[in-house]
């Protein structure tokens, strides 16, 4: 099957070279010249066959919404568009209107499995027209993991289903990834354990919390003990808070992906103005020990007992 390609970095070149593999002929557009097969999108167009299917793999909001539309106006009736990024549910009923208007097909397609998906395969939630999803079948099952379709693969509903399903999926791994940083930071406070990464990378055979996300700390920590050197700044890419706007939305509690969503706010403050008032609050209540940035290397455990309360 012949596929446009557009956006090649580290996840779409992946994803061209696994279609490759499988025999599929992909035509593929990027803005750095050096990795693109074609200098625009135009010629991505006039060298493809119709009816066309044209994958779009570039940032969400709008870089995606501008290359949409640039599509809207070079494709012909027939012709299929997928939406493979991350973009928020909520434009897809606009993408998808544009390009009806004008006789072409649209699919949204979330997509997991990072820079492994190569080796791995992809995660895929499609959301759309069952007749499209049909026509671009052999293009998901050249991505999606080896095995039964129903393990890597779903059709999750009409338009805006599968960055739906893609959202709530990285709202539920903002939790989990917090909770084992939480585990990891308990275990490394306590002289009790020893062993703090060997106890991880125990727990990756026979537990009921392996996942492929410890597999993966567990490499991080053989790569870097300690994690010394690493900055814990961390962004977020928008889903871990479009998924909690929808949870106030449909009145469903989410305390663990907020907790973890908080955090990554608290983890670009260099002194978190919230805590400094925290502490000056308990100062004035209850008179207990306010500590100055003069005082930054005293321990917590030097603060009187009475004052832990």
């Amino acid at each position: 099957m012949q596929l446009g390609l557009i956006g090649l970095g580290r996840m779409g070149d992946a994803m061209r070279q696994r279609l490759v593999r499988a025999g599929h002929e992909v035509v593929g557009y990027d803005r750095d010249p050096d990795v693109s097969d074609v200098p625009d999108l135009t010629s991505l167009v006039s060298s493809l066959a119709a009816p066309r299917v044209v994958w779009i793999m570039v940032p969400a909001g709008e870089a995606t919404r501008a290359t949409v539309t640039e599509l809207a106006g070079l494709l012909e009736p027939g012709d299929l568009v997928i939406d493979g990024g991350n973009s928020r549910f909520t434009d897809d009923a606009d993408h998808e209107a544009l390009l009806a208007s004008r006789g072409i097909g649209y699919l949204d397609c979330g997509v997991s499995g990072g820079i492994w998906g190569l080796d791995n395969g992809y995660g895929l939630m499609v959301g759309g027209r069952a007749d499209l999803v049909e026509r671009a079948m052999p293009l998901f099952d050249a991505l999606r993991p080896e095995g039964p379709r129903d393990e890597g693969f779903v059709h999750a509903g009409g338009v805006g289903a599968g960055h739906y399903a893609k959202m709530v999926h990285n709202g539920i791994e903002y939790g989990l990834m917090q909770a084992y940083a939480e585990g990891w930071e308990l275990l490394g406070a306590t002289d009790v354990v020893t062993d703090v990464d060997g106890c991880f990378k125990a727990w990756t055979r026979g537990t009921v919390v392996r996942s492929w996300l410890l597999d993966l700390l567990v490499k991080a920590l053989e790569q870097s003990p300690g994690l010394d050197g690493i900055d814990p700044f961390t962004p977020d890419s928008g889903e871990g808070r479009w998924t909690l706007q929808e949870a106030v939305d449909h009145a469903v509690p989410m305390p663990v992906t907020a907790a973890a969503l908080f955090a990554r706010f608290a983890s670009r403050q260099d002194a978190s103005p919230t805590m400094r008032m925290v502490s000056a609050l308990r100062g004035q209540f209850g008179g207990h020990t306010v500590l100055t940035t003069r005082d930054t290397a005293a321990s917590a455990s030097t603060i009187p007992a009475s004052d832990l309360r």
